[in-house]
């Protein structure tokens, strides 16, 4: 109908027929993709919204709940009044045909990591978005390119390096030196992100950013501010054109610019001397080995980037919640300091195996990684139609069709009740921090997931462990207690890329007394 026609009709009906017009389109939306499913042989999640009038209210939560530091109370609100058939996961669309399947089921996670993996992937949607920050990394990528690099990757996080542990004594030296005297107050957190940006930088590109020592240094914050515009970015997918985005661009071009005269220098420098530098224990950086393989300095940067933001504060935020539970446990602290002491004493540095031999350590890390795994939401596209096991034995999949995106959360599963023992002598509430837990109890598989699984496992998990745990084990040497002071109960959990405390960990040193414990 021409639109000079339309405005003959009066306001009033113009309003009505163009209102009837949608209402017909997203019910035929709705009866097409209800036969494509059928064509399956599977069936829907328990839907949430299937048109704008329900999805809209949806987003526009989700954007309040994450700018309250409040999204994983909301995210596991969604499961709250779930159905037999798929009580803990939900679907979202907001036209009828693209939709959002979200989960905090183990199989289902199992069957997007593994199972079935190469129907799943990171997508062109979710290339696109993080495309300006990551470009063609490891974490943005799919198939051959995404095999590519992590064949890139992994030779250098396998082997257990001298150079890797000089770089965490060099950095864990510097984090004690900035502490404050015994008893006085600190905000450890913002130390340790401080801490973990130099030694990745250190460990990536042969030189820190020396963050330690700049507390206002310009990379670091526009680190911070690019992955939190791009944490909005990714809830409010559908509206993100509409979302400001000045200082998401801007702080990309300070990355940028630190990084790259790193590349050029790198890239200058004659083939057989970077061989050589490559081979070395000593000398070598991720960038050096990256370089013999490719000479594109955008493809460097981008590796070099994925790596940065997984190196750095996946291990800033676990070694914050680290002492933010043992502050509130003086027992746990006390043995694991103990055991600390009868492994390397007062003084000497641990070594890789030193810090392997302790267990009660490993069980720390793992309990505070139970209760806070590093990345807390994560995204798969479908690559083609598929589907996810049912709720039960017998009851159809649930279909899942080519460019649906499935959202999970390895934090909102790990803290399932139901997937946990009974409450005994020998197995606390799962609600609270208990590493003794781990005594007696090994998770069933795909129910503790703190770097992912399947193909696409974290490459630098024992990179990141090790850090975590030589980190751990200076302070314990140094200080025999703890005290937190800040309100305890009062802090928040705030889920960006990375899922921090909200209000820092603000705690005192209390260091041993000369002779304690030598």
């Amino acid at each position: 109908m021409p639109s000079s026609a339309l405005l003959s009709l009066g306001p009033f009906y113009t309003s009505v027929l163009v209102f009837s017009c949608a209402a017909f389109y997203f019910a035929a939306r709705r009866v097409y993709i209800d036969y494509k499913i059928r064509k399956t042989g599977g069936v829907r999640a328990r839907v949430i919204a299937t048109n704008p009038l329900w999805g809209l209210p949806f987003f526009v939560k989700a954007g309040y709940y994450q700018s309250n530091n409040r999204f994983l109370e909301y995210f596991q609100s969604l499961f709250s009044s779930g159905t037999p058939e798929s009580p803990n996961c939900v679907e979202i669309s907001l036209t009828g045909a693209s939709r959002w399947l979200i989960t905090q089921e183990p199989e289902h996670i199992k069957t997007v990591l593994t199972t079935k993996f190469k129907e799943y992937g990171k997508g062109p949607a979710f290339h696109e978005s993080w495309g300006p920050f990551l470009g063609d990394g490891i974490f943005n990528v799919d198939g051959q390119l995404w095999s590519n690099s992590r064949a890139l990757l992994r030779p250098i996080f396998v082997r257990e390096r001298v150079r890797d542990i000089e770089i965490f004594d060099k950095w864990t030296n510097a984090l004690i030196s900035k502490l404050p005297g015994s008893g006085q107050t600190v905000d450890v957190s913002a130390l340790f992100y401080r801490m973990t940006l130099d030694v990745t930088t250190d460990f990536l590109l042969g030189h820190g950013v020396n963050s330690l020592e700049n507390p206002t240094n310009q990379f670091a914050q526009a680190f911070h501010e690019v992955q939190r515009v791009q944490m909005i970015l990714t809830i409010m997918a559908p509206f993100k054109h509409f979302i400001p985005k000045h200082s998401y661009f801007s702080g990309i071009r300070v990355l940028n610019r630190f990084i790259d005269p790193f590349v050029a220098r790198t890239l200058a420098l004659d083939p057989k001397e970077l061989d050589k530098l490559s081979k070395s224990d000593r000398d070598s950086t991720l960038l050096h080995n990256i370089a013999r393989y490719t000479r594109d300095p955008k493809m460097i940067r981008d590796h070099l980037m994925s790596v940065l933001l997984a190196g750095r504060d996946t291990t800033a935020a676990t070694l914050s919640w680290a002492i933010y539970e043992l502050a509130n446990y003086p027992a746990v602290h006390g043995k694991l300091r103990d055991e600390v002491l009868a492994t390397v004493g007062t003084s000497r540095a641990p070594t890789y195996d030193d810090l392997k031999s302790m267990t009660y350590l490993t069980h720390t890390i793992h309990e505070v990684l139970r209760l806070y795994p590093a990345v807390p939401f994560n995204i798969r596209a479908a690559l083609q139609d598929t589907s996810l096991p049912p709720a039960e034995p017998g009851q159809p999949p649930i279909a899942v069709l080519k460019d649906d995106a499935i959202i999970y959360s390895a934090i909102a599963m790990q803290r399932r009740p139901e997937l946990y023992p009974e409450i005994s002598d020998k197995f606390a509430d799962p609600a609270t921090f208990s590493p003794d837990r781990w005594n007696h109890w090994t998770p069933k598989p795909w129910q503790y997931l703190p770097f992912n699984g399947g193909p696409r496992i974290c490459v630098g998990q024992n990179f990141a462990m090790t850090e975590m745990a030589f980190t751990l084990v200076r302070l314990l040497q140094r200080y025999d207690r703890l005290e937190y002071r800040g309100d305890w109960k009062a802090q928040i959990y705030k889920a960006e890329i990375i899922g921090a405390p909200g209000h820092g960990v603000p705690v005192a040193f209390f260091e041993a007394a000369c002779g304690d414990d030598a």
